[in-house]
């Protein structure tokens, strides 16, 4: 193609015109293909970057897929708006690749979903590997565990490490924190609203905001927000109501100073007995375990409360760790209806290609598994 040539086309293009269709990661069910424009995907890479404080000086680690809009927009795009070096360590995701990598290339930064940086906390060869030219980085695509940041920042000298959340339908962030932000913001909550972006929390019976400090659903709108669902128009009404707002699922908390908390997904909410439980606070203590590794904790049906508590757990190393030693690890330190009944040890738990842990699939493996009813069987008064 001649600069002629490619002048011509670029005059034909539009900042509104479709550039790709974007597939979510599946962690809830059939994928959707969220179409994406120039317009989103170019600015949100931009903002990112901002946040990262990017210079020609970064070298970015990118273990991501760039399939994803992790690896396409937070990493490509942000790097090339900054000029930043993009490094890639492997054709897929290995912890001793990315650890070899950003010692042999003094990566600045990395990348990765808190599934991978477990997977590297976790290697046998950690401590041998000279991590000291990273200072900053981005743990995003599921909630952050705090443990898991604490360690990221004192363990892996990324002391400016940002959160990032959203969503593929948003470019996909939404919000981010920044290094600035006290190291109890950057660990506990996801950021503040990025530039050019509005959020709200509502309740989702009402649509009516809740106050600071009281969960409720997050919702969207700006420039990130997604064309719609490709050749879906029913479902993008599903999420994109009629003044433009993005309803996103999750349930999170803002508090006075505008960070935001996410506190879990609509359907993830486990109700027992008439206690809503959010999984994530549960899962948030069990990390604090010294032997657990990686833990995710759902609802299975019960016919006496509706729903109770079960967690998957990875130990961190292979140890006579029962059921009974965590749930006595809980008493007294957390609600007697938060802990949970059922415990399975796993090595591996069911995962979309990005990393990203599916607990729909896991709700089925255990009722099939416990040989519980199905969700749907269960009589109600």
């Amino acid at each position: 193609m001649s600069a002629d040539d490619l002048r011509r086309r670029a005059a034909g293009l539009r900042a509104t015109d479709p550039i790709n269709i974007q597939y979510t990661s599946g962690t809830t069910g059939f994928p959707k293909g969220a179409t994406l424009t120039h317009r989103n995907i170019l600015n949100n890479g931009f903002f990112v970057g901002e946040r990262c404080r990017y210079t020609p000086a970064d070298r970015v680690c990118i273990p991501v897929p760039f399939y994803h809009c992790f690896g396409m927009v937070l990493g490509n795009l942000a790097c090339t708006t900054h000029g930043a070096c993009m490094v890639i360590p492997s054709a897929g995701f290995g912890p001793t690749a990315v650890l070899e990598t950003c010692e042999a290339e003094r990566c600045t930064s990395l990348y990765g979903v808190p599934t991978m940086f477990i997977a590297l906390l976790g290697h046998e060869d950690f401590a041998a590997y000279d991590l000291s030219s990273l200072r900053t980085g981005i743990m995003a695509g599921s909630p952050c565990p705090v443990e898991i940041m604490k360690r990221v920042v004192s363990d892996m000298h990324m002391d400016e490490v940002t959160i990032c959340y959203g969503m593929t339908e948003t470019s996909p962030v939404s919000t981010q924190s920044t290094h600035d932000d006290s190291i109890e913001s950057r660990v506990t909550t996801v950021g503040r609203v990025h530039p050019h972006v509005q959020i709200q929390v509502v309740d989702p019976d009402s649509g009516k905001c809740v106050p600071r400090g009281e969960a409720g659903e997050l919702l969207t709108r700006g420039y990130s927000v997604m064309q719609g669902y490709w050749n879906d128009p029913e479902r993008t009404a599903e999420v994109i109501d009629a003044d433009g707002w993005m309803h996103t699922g999750d349930l999170a908390i803002m508090d006075a100073d505008g960070y935001l908390n996410i506190v879990g997904r609509i359907k993830d909410l486990v109700i027992r007995g008439g206690e809503n439980i959010y999984p994530r606070e549960v899962e948030e203590f069990l990390f604090t375990h010294p032997n657990i590794a990686d833990v995710s904790v759902i609802g299975v049906p019960d016919e006496r409360y509706g729903e109770e508590l079960m967690a998957w757990v990875k130990l961190r190393h292979e140890t006579a760790t029962t059921a009974d030693d965590l749930r006595e690890f809980c008493r007294g330190r957390i609600a007697h209806y938060k802990i949970p009944r059922y415990v399975k040890f796993t090595r591996d738990f069911p995962m979309t290609v990005t990393g990203k842990i599916q607990k729909f699939r896991m709700r089925e493996l255990a009722i099939e598994e416990l040989g519980l009813h199905d969700p749907a069987s269960i009589e109600h008064a």
